[in-house]
């Protein structure tokens, strides 16, 4: 049997998810949860050989989430699994360590397919995205950028991102210039936006 672990905030999707999955013969989903902090946690308690992880979810996303899975229980191995076909997102969830990546709105079949196949061992991808992903190139932001661009988007002032992130508001200010500057946006809402549209946030 193939032990999957289910991880998405929406109840009624994971509700989905767990009983396509349960049809099958060879897979039995042993874990759900509603939360990107919940991952670890239970994926010690009910030892899953496959974690199916929504991208946006609260607390962690499931990219963060997958890259504290791996290195907690580097033999689950991680499917990214989300509405959101961002090409960033791709780049990031082969980062974290993630062994493959499907949308949503693929045919069961494809999503049953997918679980075998990285359990077995190999990588899969979306076909469409990949080919989209190589197309946009990886991410243009720094580290810092990210993470001062991430911070700022909920409307933030510059002196509330420096006390967050423990930076002083000039290098904030030079962090969102940059930012801004590499995303061709004119302002920082619009480069947050054109960042979130990318995947890259």
């Amino acid at each position: 049997m193939i032990r999957v672990l289910l991880a998405d905030d929406q109840a009624m999707v994971r509700g989905a998810l767990a009983t396509v999955l349960g049809l099958e013969n060879d897979i039995e989903v042993v874990g759900q949860v509603g939360s990107g902090d919940e991952v670890v946690a239970a994926a010690r308690e009910t030892k899953p050989d496959v974690a199916l992880l929504d991208v946006q979810m609260p607390g962690k996303d499931g990219l963060e989430a997958a890259a504290d899975l791996r290195a907690a229980l580097p033999s689950c191995r991680v499917i990214i699994c989300t509405t959101f076909g961002r090409p960033g997102y791709l780049a990031r969830a082969m980062a974290a360590g993630a062994a493959g990546f499907v949308v949503k709105d693929a045919p069961p079949e494809q999503l049953v397919e997918a679980v075998r196949r990285v359990h077995s061992g190999l990588r899969v991808v979306d076909p469409a995205l990949a080919a989209e992903s190589l197309a946009t190139g990886a991410s243009p932001l720094t580290g810092r950028e990210h993470d001062v661009l991430r911070a700022a988007k909920d409307g933030s002032t510059v002196a509330d991102v420096a006390r967050a992130l423990h930076l002083s508001e000039g290098t904030v200010r030079n962090h969102l210039s940059a930012a801004i500057g590499k995303t061709g946006a004119r302002t920082r809402a619009e480069a947050v936006r054109v960042a979130e549209e990318r995947g890259w946030l």
